[in-house]
């Protein structure tokens, strides 16, 4: 039970303001070319970033074939930040989402501040070294006895409150509260109901929502595998469409899931992610952002048949490239095969 609270432990510390720009990471690009959306933006290496992200965003929506955009500046290489401008061509596989509740569930004021706390006790012990993540297994390590307390309410308000934090999330309208529920629900006993409330929540609206179902989800993944539960399932499909997702919480948050399914094998998931969504993972396994880079990049690694050993071999060599290429020629072999038949 402490290793499934600590996979549940969110690492919330907010990025300082940087002035200049570092690394520039491109996802979703398939015709549009990187140089035209810099240009666009009026934005290059080295350059200040920009004062008004929806303004950017609104800038490159205006480049052709272009249908959405979405810019997010991370902290912190020195003093410069990397970039990720993520774009939807026209066209372009889409990860569309249902529309917003309109019910009038709410979750008790006390949970929500209990939250808030909890969320700035990450904040502290993530700025301390606290808290960290296992790319591999999801395993997040966190050892700070304010944020353990706060996870033992959850414990015992998620066991108690199921229905509550159900209804909230199927019909409240609030995103912020329905992002508390998904986080919450977690802290249930993991049973396949939890699960496919959760799996429920990666259809949501909210980004956030998204964001804290997803790392629900790869806290009862990692449970299930160390405690097998019959009858206990997390199908891919949602991660797997996330990869098309134009924000970037949802790439990296289902890559890292999908390590997780893919950790002992997990053939036909690895055969859906090669159909579905292997040019995704591979301009994010380019990414010049290497901690951001390496979740895809070991997923790709699984996708080319490689073992886990190999694929960190090749990481640490710098010799990304062809790893990647092997991976997307794998692809196209097939394909040529199956057109052949």
């Amino acid at each position: 039970m402490r290793l499934f609270l600590a996979l549940l432990a969110l690492a919330a510390a907010a990025p300082a303001q940087i002035p200049h720009i570092g690394d520039i990471n491109f996802y979703g690009l398939r015709k549009v070319t990187a140089q035209k959306i810099l240009s666009g933006a009026g934005l290059a290496h080295g350059g200040s970033l920009p004062a008004s992200k929806g303004d950017i965003e609104d800038a490159i929506t205006k480049i052709p074939d272009v249908v959405q955009a979405r810019i997010e500046a991370v902290c912190c290489d020195g003093k410069d930040a990397a970039l990720f401008i993520g774009i939807e061509e026209r066209g372009a596989p889409h990860a569309a989402f249902r529309s917003e509740p309109s019910g009038d569930a709410e979750l008790p004021r006390d949970l929500l501040d209990e939250y808030q706390q909890y969320l700035q006790a990450v904040t502290r012990a993530a700025a301390h070294g606290n808290t960290g993540e296992d790319l591999t297994s999801g395993h997040s390590v966190m050892d700070d006895p304010a944020v353990s307390a706060l996870q033992s309410t959850f414990v015992t308000f998620a066991s108690g409150h199921l229905a509550v934090l159900r209804e909230v999330l199927h019909s409240c309208p609030d995103e912020e509260q329905r992002a508390v529920a998904a986080a919450v629900i977690g802290y249930a006993p993991p049973t396949q109901d939890v699960a496919d409330n959760l799996q429920y929540a990666l259809d949501d609206p909210g980004v956030a929502v998204r964001a804290s179902a997803i790392r629900a989800l790869k806290a009862i993944a990692v449970f299930a595998s160390k405690q097998p539960t019959p009858g206990l399932k997390i199908s891919p499909t949602w991660f797997i469409e996330l990869l098309h997702s134009v924000e970037l919480s949802d790439r990296m948050e289902s890559a890292k899931a999908l390590l997780i399914l893919t950790d002992h094998g997990g053939q036909t998931v690895i055969d859906l992610i090669r159909e579905r969504a292997l040019p995704d993972l591979g301009e994010m396994a380019r990414w010049p952002t290497l901690r951001y880079a390496l979740p895809p990049f070991l997923l790709l690694g699984r996708v080319a048949g490689l073992a886990d050993a190999a694929t960190q071999q090749a990481w640490e060599k710098g010799d990304r490239e062809s790893l990647i290429r092997k991976a997307l020629d794998e692809d196209e072999s097939k394909a040529a095969k199956r057109i052949r038949k």
